[in-house]
């Protein structure tokens, strides 16, 4: 089956409504749960004969195939010539992993130890600053360095026992600066999480923390720790190797959070909750490695993201999780669904012939309803929706806002589908004792077209082991899609162009060299920095 058999199965005018009225268990047929959690993509235009050819897609690519060669720790990453192995993070007790014939989990397995240990000694005062137990922890990354643990940091508040977390990742110097204002240099351990110890804007925030410190009374040699694997960088800059924790380069950046990266998570949650988030992500291993694909919900995910971008056209996906602690999740997805598919080569290095992955975007819902929901709803373009939504919040003394918030999420999907007719708008207006040309007018600015397809993930209370389920499964939508359409998911050139830019600009931005060579619209702009600065 190839795509462009699929997109003779469209049918633009296939009404969401009428395939639940031809079938009373579209909602179970539809559907698919990996444990407790359960995946609805009843309401998208896809039936039985669609499905079907979506799953022949999984098979005509070798998905299984490329799976199990992901798992077994091969090179997929064909570009860099690395292995692919950020479930290896979270194989707590699968087995042994081999890349180049050596087992690769005792390394992984002491490594967590060692952050364990180091996370519980900060968190009760056995590691401390020159002022006492750690208040605060700042970490400094960029990237997936600092996405992972920002979305795992607030999805994790309620679990929260350690010191507070704050993170540091633009350049600007106002994020430094606001953060570390309101610190005590002597109680505050800062993270510095760079694989290579070299990100400029990661090296440039650090530089400037340990100035702090060391000017405030703190001691940079007691109250740093780094994520890295240059132990020679980590050194140098002051960092004892205790405090260094390293991973390997078959562990991408976005990929990064069940590792090292995500040692501030294991500081303010512990190491236990830790470890159940690692759980969750290897459970959903697991359920991806075993399921048949109907009832494989990181693949049907993927079917879904691709019936919608690469069969549909629709060029955007809204992410809306209706959970605030989920506020970065969006966020996070977009990186990892955009960094690694958004390509327009394939494997082969030739040109891709179908669109490549989606716009992710979007924001925790209620907020979200207020905002650009009206797009969503009455826009031009079809935006499809992914919903997500725990049954059970985690406060039980406000468990009225948890059922108003589970209400607004259901009636969001629900109002997608089902729409607003003409007929329905004008007798609403003719209840409200309009007529004739004002009637017809008023009507059709509350016409809802409807049709608009979303689907609706929902599990029982967002705890470390469902949250560890979530992101690892996208992280396997992400990798089918990218098997799918036939490109390399795990390497990201895109980044590259404009680092290497900047950093020849830097001379120039500084006065230090001439323009001379750069386009005329970059040589005014360097002209006009220079006029303007103090």
């Amino acid at each position: 089956m190839q795509l462009d058999a699929l997109k003779a199965l469209a049918d633009a005018d296939r009404r969401i409504l009428d395939l639940f009225e031809a079938d009373a268990n579209r909602a179970v047929e539809f559907s698919a749960s990996a444990g407790d959690m359960h995946f609805d993509y009843s309401k998208t235009q896809i039936d039985e004969s669609v499905r079907a050819g979506l799953i022949q897609l999984c098979e005509d690519a070798g998905l299984a195939a490329r799976r199990d060669a992901m798992f077994a720790g091969e090179k997929i990453n064909e570009t860099e010539g690395r292995a692919v192995l950020h479930t290896a993070l979270r194989n707590l007790d699968g087995g042994p992993v081999d890349v180049d014939g050596r087992d690769v989990m005792p390394e992984v397995l002491d490594t967590l130890q060692r952050m364990r240990v180091f996370a519980e000694e900060v968190r009760g005062g056995a590691i401390a600053g020159a002022g006492g137990s750690f208040t605060d922890v700042v970490n400094i990354g960029i990237g997936g360095s600092d996405l992972g643990p920002v979305m795992a940091t607030h999805a994790l508040a309620p679990y929260h026992d350690g010191p507070r977390l704050h993170y540091v990742s633009n350049v600007d110097g106002a994020h430094i600066a606001d953060t570390l204002r309101q610190l005590d240099p002597t109680r505050t351990l800062v993270i510095v999480a760079s694989k290579t110890f070299t990100t400029i804007e990661t090296m440039t925030n650090a530089r400037t923390a340990r100035a702090w410190m060391s000017e405030g009374g703190g001691d940079p040699s007691r109250q740093f720790a780094a994520v890295s694997s240059a132990l020679d960088k980590t050194q140098a800059f002051g960092i004892p190797e205790a405090h260094v924790f390293g991973f390997a380069d078959w562990v991408g950046g976005r990929y990064s959070v069940w590792g090292p990266v995500g040692l501030p998570v294991m500081i303010a949650v512990g190491s236990n909750a830790f470890d159940a988030f690692l759980r969750g992500g290897q459970a959903m291993d697991l359920h991806f490695r075993s399921a048949d694909w109907a009832e494989n919900v990181p693949v049907m995910l993927a079917l879904v993201g691709i019936w919608h971008r690469q069969v549909l056209g629709h060029a955007s996906r809204a992410v809306l999780p209706y959970d605030q602690r989920l506020l970065r999740l969006p966020a996070y997805f977009q990186q990892l669904e955009m960094e690694s598919n958004g390509k327009s080569v394939a494997m082969d290095g030739s040109s891709l012939t179908v669109p490549s992955g989606p716009v992710v975007w979007g924001e925790p819902g209620t907020n979200g309803q207020h905002a650009f929901y009206q797009l969503i709803h009455q826009g031009t373009d079809v935006i499809p929706c992914e919903f997500m939504v725990a049954a059970e919040g985690h406060e039980p003394e406000l468990t009225h806002h948890h059922r108003l918030l589970l209400a607004n999420c259901l009636a969001q999907s629900e109002a997608l589908m089902r729409g607003r007719s003409l007929d329905e708008a004008r007798d609403r207006m003719a209840a409200n004792g309009l007529t004739s040309a004002e009637l017809e007018r008023q009507a059709r600015h509350r016409v809802f077209p409807g049709n608009r397809p979303s689907t609706t993930l929902i599990y029982p209370k967002l705890t470390p082991f469902v949250l560890g389920q979530i992101v690892a499964l996208y992280e396997h939508r992400v990798f089918v899609e990218g098997v799918l359409l036939g490109i390399n998911s795990f390497d990201q050139w895109g980044v590259e162009l404009g680092k290497e830019l900047a950093t020849s600009l830097g001379p120039i931005v500084d006065g230090e060299e001439s323009a001379q060579g750069k386009d005329a619209s970059t040589a005014a702009l360097v002209a006009y920095a220079l006029k303007h600065r103090d």
